[in-house]
C-alpha cells in the first residue's frame, strides 16, 4: 500500500499566456507512483486523482469534450459555475457532477476565494479532446493541439 499526504504534494500551476485560465493542481495519483498519462499497461492507475483550486474570477481550462475520458468532480469549498452543453449551472461545496465522454464542460470560479475540488478521471490509454469555442482538437497522451496544424493549447481561447 502507498500513502500520499496532500500537504506534502507540491501545487503545480497551469496558467494561460493571457491569464484567463489558471488552475493549481496536486497530482495525487503521481504522488502514489503513477506516471503521468500512463495507462495501466504502462504502470499507471486505472484512474487519476487530482486536488485542484481555481483562483477567483478564472476558469480552469478552455471549454472542451473528451472522446474517451470520464471526469468526476467533487467541490470541497468555494463557489463557481459549470458550463456544460451550453448551459451554465451554479456549484458549491458539497456538489458533485460527472462528465461522460463527448459532453463538453468547463469550470469557473465565481466567488471571492479559491474554488477547491477533486477531479477523478478514468485513465484511457488515448483520448481526443475537442474545443467547441475555438474549433481545435488535442490528442492525449502526446498533449498536442491542432487546427489542421499544430497550435498552442490556448490558441483562440483568449
Amino acid at each position: 500500500m502507498k500513502i500520499a499526504r496532500e500537504s506534502d504534494i507540491d501545487w503545480v500551476e497551469v496558467r494561460s499566456p493571457g491569464g484567463r485560465f489558471q488552475v493549481f493542481r496536486r497530482h495525487l495519483s503521481e504522488a502514489l507512483g503513477a506516471p503521468r498519462d500512463a495507462d495501466v499497461a504502462q504502470g499507471g492507475h486505472p484512474f487519476e486523482v487530482e486536488l485542484a483550486r481555481i483562483p477567483p474570477g478564472l476558469s480552469n481550462c478552455p471549454y472542451h469534450a473528451h472522446a474517451a475520458q470520464w471526469e468526476f468532480f467533487v467541490i470541497l469549498s468555494g463557489t463557481g459555475e459549470v458550463r456544460a452543453d451550453e448551459a451554465v449551472t451554479p456549484v458549491g461545496a458539497g456538489d458533485s457532477f460527472i462528465f461522460p465522454p463527448g459532453e463538453a464542460h468547463q469550470l469557473r470560479n465565481t466567488g471571492s476565494v479559491d474554488l477547491v475540488y477533486y477531479v477523478i478521471a478514468d485513465n484511457p490509454p488515448a483520448d481526443v479532446i475537442t474545443y467547441p469555442d475555438s474549433n481545435k482538437w488535442s490528442v492525449k497522451p502526446q498533449r498536442k493541439s491542432f487546427v489542421m496544424q499544430e497550435v498552442d493549447y490556448y490558441a483562440g481561447e483568449e
